[in-house]
């Protein structure tokens, strides 16, 4: 697996470089700490000078993390696709001066491709991952009483 991987930003961009590669766990500290239980990704980094005629980064991360569910706290696996173009800015006062839906990133010398991945993939997130159908839910449902609004609901059907 990739580890340290580092590219020059602006001669990556314009060299139309092509980086390719496979993270895990080791490679992603802040996904961890984010309560990521597990994550293999594999990914494709390229450079290249966008339609404004801007350098920038092209990235497709693909592969799966495993979280927590927010409502059984038992393992949830989540599969991820995402694609991301990146616009390199001059510092980081001209991304926050943007007011456009074009994402930046701060170029230098020494980008580490991880931490790029990792940042996109992070963003990609649900802040609350759960189970589409959690056995948990559906459980504790069976075994309660109705809420307060079913039985208003259920009132209100009596009236009719």
């Amino acid at each position: 697996m990739l580890q340290a991987a580092v590219i020059d930003g602006l001669a990556f961009a314009r060299t139309a470089g092509e980086l390719k590669g496979r993270l895990g766990m080791e490679a992603l500290p802040r996904l961890g700490q984010s309560g990521c239980l597990d994550a293999v990704l594999d990914f494709v980094l390229v450079g290249e000078i966008n339609e404004r005629g801007k350098p920038g980064l092209r990235l497709a991360v693909n592969g799966s993390v495993r979280l927590r569910c927010q409502r059984c706290l038992g393992e949830v696996e989540l599969p991820l696709r995402l694609e991301a173009q990146l616009e390199f800015a001059t510092g980081d006062a001209e991304v926050l001066a943007a007011d456009d839906d074009i994402d930046r990133v701060v170029a230098s010398h020494d980008m580490s491709v991880a931490a790029l991945v990792e940042e996109e993939v992070i963003l990609a997130l649900p802040m609350a991952p759960k189970h589409g159908q959690c056995r948990a839910a559906a459980e504790t449902e069976r075994g309660k009483e109705p809420s307060a609004f079913q039985a208003l609901a259920a009132l209100k059907k009596l009236n009719r």
